[in-house]
């Protein structure tokens, strides 16, 4: 009785249930298979977003300045690590933006008011992307990765194989960003020399030179709007 009664209800769901079948068709019409492999090549792209993001845009040498910003004031924790990835994804779409808008005008709204093919579209998106890559990328960088794929060099910008251009682009942008660390580390490693100095001459060796050197290096990076240069210098090399 107890089973009967379990199972009367779950009978009678099932009824009002409308029956689903999955099947699948062998496609081999060409027509057939193009909205598959759409669907396909737009998931794909979805699943290596986060490493275009990291690779082809300006997230990379964004979010290294910054890092050597938080060390270099001597702040560990302070902005929190979640801060300095937010403010760069931010950054990012400002610096990208103007990419952004050309690859939607030349690209991506003539593909889907099917004035231009497909070939078409990813041509002059690639050469959009291109157009972006190459001024920030060293010739050596571009150079050593035709060399390392024994490939022969480029005679114009429109040859430039984007699987060769991406990584020279992002060593090149480790070089950037690490240039912009030394430099931003030099007012602060002063600061630290002279309270150091300071320290040792007033004869308080026992007491650590951060101690002291980390308020200063605070204020004097709020005292001359550090957020805001920084800003200003990192986007504007992109712009």
């Amino acid at each position: 009785m107890t089973l009967l009664a379990v199972a009367a209800p779950t009978q009678a769901w099932a009824q009002m249930l409308p029956d689903v079948n999955i099947s699948w068709n062998e496609q081999t019409e060409p027509t057939q298979l193009a909205p598959t492999l759409k669907i396909l090549l737009l998931l794909t792209v979805l699943s290596i977003a986060p490493a275009i993001l990291i690779t082809a845009t300006s997230f990379t040498r964004i979010v290294v300045v910054l890092s050597f910003v938080k060390q270099a004031l001597g702040t560990a924790n302070v902005p929190p690590t979640q801060v300095i990835l937010a403010l760069s994804l931010l950054l990012t779409g400002v610096a990208m933006a103007p990419t952004a808008v050309r690859l939607n005008e030349l690209a991506i709204e003539p593909y889907m008011a099917e004035s231009i093919t497909e070939e078409v579209a990813f041509t002059q998106g690639a050469n959009v992307i291109r157009g972006f890559l190459l001024p920030q990328t060293r010739e050596q960088d571009l150079t050593l990765f035709y060399e390392l794929s024994n490939s022969p060099l480029p005679n114009a910008e429109e040859d430039v194989a984007l699987h060769l251009l991406v990584p020279a682009f992002m060593i090149s942008e480790l070089r950037t960003g690490f240039e912009m660390g030394f430099l931003l580390f030099l007012p602060f490693v002063l600061i630290d020399l002279v309270v150091a100095s300071i320290l040792t001459s007033m004869g308080m060796v026992m007491l650590p030179p951060t101690m002291m050197s980390t308020p200063l290096k605070i204020l004097l990076f709020v005292i001359v709007d550090g957020w805001a240069l920084l800003t200003r210098s990192i986007v504007g090399g992109y712009v």
